[in-house]
């Protein structure tokens, strides 16, 4: 009787210890929560700093560890459409600047992880551009709904999905989703074009040289696209150059031109522009590297 009345109390007291526990643990999401609401700029300057880092190393080995903190501040609060919008633009960057030219599966994945998470963070619509068979023009009318509000998720998952279909244009299922994706990236385009230094512009053009007649490719439309980016940004964000030279250039085989680009990054500083110092000298070991293979590419 003894032993059971003892065992009873000390059920009693790990059951209290338990429920304290989880108390807290409800407590300290809760209140993760509400700091995510109620200061935003947590988030945002996660990304800004993310984009004014001028060490490529330092930002490629935490740039993971950054992203795995935020999916778990995420999951105290799973409809933030800004941590949704940061984990999409984080991965999308992160295969885009390290990942894609040395291990194109792997960035693959990333892709659609980014993809995933920019949905999310578009909202309500974003199952009618989940269906890779669904009919663009379908697409084109829940995005011409949304606005500026809606500017960011958009173009990450445009970037993304497009980067996605680029490293798998030989699989049917991938050359399905042609058509949501640049509908994702045309009202990206009538939203706001000049976003991040003219992307868009460089998207687009990367998309109309790199891909054939067939599925929508156009050297003489890029052009334009890249020209256009290159007088917004003042030839100062080496994104331009180095997809103008790598996509177009190679394209039309156009070597002085291919040339002439890469040596105006080789010959300018990263920090040109400080928002997006971590791309620009990401670029210019890209640029670097690309020089390398130039007689590979021109014939």
């Amino acid at each position: 009787m003894i032993l059971l009345l003892g065992f009873s109390a000390m059920m009693q007291k790990h059951t209290k210890i338990f429920i304290l526990v989880l108390m807290l643990g409800l407590f300290l999401s809760s209140c993760v929560k509400m700091a995510l609401r109620f200061s935003p700029s947590l988030i945002s300057n996660f990304t800004e700093t993310l984009f004014e880092e001028c060490d490529t190393e330092l930002a490629k080995y935490s740039l993971p560890a950054d992203l795995k903190l935020l999916e778990g501040l995420l999951k105290n609060d799973p409809t933030n459409r800004q941590l949704l919008t940061s984990l999409c633009m984080g991965f999308a960057g992160y295969a885009m600047l390290f990942i894609e030219e040395e291990d194109p599966q792997r960035a693959s994945d990333l892709y659609l992880r980014a993809r995933k998470y920019g949905l999310l963070a578009i909202g309500d619509g974003s199952p009618v551009l989940k269906e890779s068979g669904a009919n663009s023009e379908e697409a084109r009318e829940m995005l011409s709904g949304l606005g500026i509000e809606a500017m960011e998720p958009l173009f990450w998952t445009a970037l993304s999905w497009n980067a996605w279909i680029n490293l798998n244009l030989d699989k049917p299922h991938a050359l399905a989703q042609v058509g949501i994706a640049r509908a994702i990236l045309d009202r990206v385009l009538q939203i706001n074009p000049e976003y991040l230094y003219g992307s868009p512009y460089v998207l687009m053009g990367s998309l109309l040289s790199a891909r054939p007649e067939i599925l929508g490719g156009s050297p003489s439309q890029a052009k334009k696209y890249f020209e256009k980016a290159m007088n917004l940004s003042h030839g100062e964000f080496f994104l331009v150059h180095y997809y103008f030279a790598k996509y177009y250039a190679v394209r039309i085989q156009d070597k002085n031109l291919f040339l002439r680009l890469m040596r105006e990054v080789d010959n300018a500083s990263p920090s040109e522009l400080k928002q997006v110092c971590l791309i620009n000298a990401v670029m210019k070991q890209k640029a670097q590297a690309l020089i390398e293979r130039c007689e590979d590419m021109f014939f």
